[in-house]
């Protein structure tokens, strides 16, 4: 049987979910949606505390690594990406943030500043419809007092605030792209979704993107286009793969070059991020005695009314604002937890608590992503980069040092746990830096290795290749100031805008 569509969307994640949807809604012809993974449709998956299982799982999470990071003495860090419908906004906290004005002004391009995406924003949330956290553990529901004039609505990026966080909740179900986007665009009898064809390359012949060539052989062509979805770690592989990329590079692992276009997989960053840990009795959620039958009931609560404790995404509330205090602009943000987490490595723990980081909104230092191989079955070379511009160092340690404080005078009443880690061992300057050298994680919000303006046009056509365009959060120049789930939505909505456009 041989497959073919008008357009063919590489990956079924927030952005590809959104691109696929709107090419549908705007009639430019037949869809074939390609996703490597399964179906969403995992009682983990709609639970908003599964998400503790599904990070990891063999199945629906990628489960890639990084290289050795320099800037944290050698260390490779997790990198979890959603490998189903929905992509990483099915494994993700579902937290809602567009970001903030200066991000997207910031990236200079007109097509993309702050008046131009606002009204692509309005358009995804009037179908997702994200709101603040219900049912948030009362500690959480605490933050809002942080900050004098918190008026108990979301924070925002834009300037120093604290409370519950947004989130693309329904009835305390998950609701993701795939929810709100993908399955009622099924209704037209334009698209077409196939699970479990993982993509080896794209065939291209004379600077234009003819067809999808998967793993196992199969051809499927595009009469249109093809729209690359794949996120920040999957779109420059395939692109690599297809032979556009660093010719250099690529010809040492013998692929053969199709285009020359050096910054593939370059500017790859992320939001580094490392935090403290609390711990005391009546605090947060966890694994105690008091709490063994509400933990027990759980489930059935859960079950019949949506509430409870697995209605909790994890991460329920934080923070914005300046790591120094010398400015109402905020410079990192902090995500809180309500639960006891560990600290020295085990999965679960005795005893409960609270967990806050501290998170750059805006890194300065960049990896980048590499081929080891033209096998599609041997993951990337991965460098995040992280840390590699000292002052990322010295914002996370001035913010960690703020941050102490703030919870400090922050009136948690009986709920208020007492710092177990680092605590003493990190009341210096110089403790604080090994503290975050040995620990400091990422946000799991790679973004940039397709970036407008060296891989992409501002309409996101790949530069030099016909048909062929990249739609997720590998084209962001710079990284968004908060959790990327909403700007990768956004990315796609624009993607069919533009796409339509140029077929008109």
């Amino acid at each position: 049987m041989t497959l073919a569509a008008d357009y063919i969307v590489i990956g079924a994640g927030s952005a590809g979910c959104v691109v696929a949807a709107e090419l549908i809604r705007r009639q430019v012809g037949r869809v074939i949606v390609l996703e490597a993974g399964p179906s969403d449709q995992h009682p983990l998956v709609k639970m908003p505390f599964g998400l503790v299982w599904l990070m990891g799982s063999k199945t629906r999470d990628w489960r890639f690594s990084s290289t050795q990071q320099a800037g944290l003495e050698g260390r490779q860090l997790k990198i979890p990406r959603g490998r189903m419908l929905g992509g990483s906004g099915s494994i993700n906290s579902m937290v809602w943030f567009r970001g903030t004005r200066r991000d997207f002004n910031d990236w200079g391009y007109p097509e993309w500043d702050w008046s131009s995406v606002e009204p692509a924003f309005q358009a995804v949330e009037e179908k997702l419809r994200p709101h603040q956290l219900s049912g948030a553990h009362p500690v959480t529901q605490k933050l809002s007092a942080m900050f004098s004039g918190n008026s108990g609505a979301a924070p925002t990026p834009e300037y120093e605030s604290a409370g519950v966080f947004n989130f693309n909740l329904h009835n305390g179900r998950r609701w993701s792209a795939a929810d709100a986007f993908l399955r009622p665009a099924l209704g037209s009898g334009n698209l077409q979704i196939i699970t479990g064809v993982e993509v080896d390359r794209i065939d291209i012949e004379t600077h234009r993107a003819r067809r999808v060539i998967l793993v196992d052989g199969t051809e499927i062509s595009a009469h249109k286009g093809i729209i690359l979805s794949a996120g920040s770690i999957g779109s420059p592989s395939i692109l690599m793969r297809s032979g556009i990329g660093d010719r250099s590079d690529l010809s040492a692992i013998g692929i053969d070059v199709k285009h020359d276009l050096p910054q593939v997989g370059r500017n790859l960053h992320d939001h580094p991020s490392v935090g403290l840990y609390f711990a005391g009795p009546n605090s947060g959620y966890g694994l105690t005695l008091g709490q063994s039958l509400a933990w027990a009931a759980a489930p059935f609560r859960y079950a019949m009314t949506g509430k409870g404790r697995l209605a909790s995404p994890t991460v329920e509330g934080g923070a914005f604002f300046n790591a120094r205090g010398t400015d109402a602009v905020p410079d990192v943000q902090s995500h809180f937890i309500p639960f006891k987490l560990g600290w020295t490595g085990q999965r679960y723990t005795y005893g409960a608590g609270y967990f806050a980081d501290v998170c750059l909104c805006r890194p300065k230092s960049r990896g980048e992503l590499r081929l080891l191989s033209a096998d599609p079955r041997v993951a990337p070379a991965v460098d995040l980069g992280i840390l590699q511009d000292p002052s990322d160092l010295d914002t996370l340690v001035a913010g960690l040092f703020r941050l102490r404080k703030l919870l400090a005078q922050t009136d948690f009443g009986s709920y208020r746990a007492a710092e177990v880690f680092p605590a003493e061992t990190a009341q210096s300057d110089d403790a604080m830096r090994r503290y975050v050298i040995e620990r400091c994680a990422t946000a799991y919000h790679p973004v940039g290795t397709a970036a407008i303006g060296a891989v992409v046009s501002p309409s996101l056509n790949v530069m030099g290749i016909e048909n062929l365009w990249v739609a997720d959060a590998s084209v962001m120049p710079q990284v968004t100031s908060a959790n990327t789930n909403a700007p990768s939505m956004m990315i796609g909505w624009k993607a069919a805008t533009f796409i339509t456009q140029e077929a008109a």
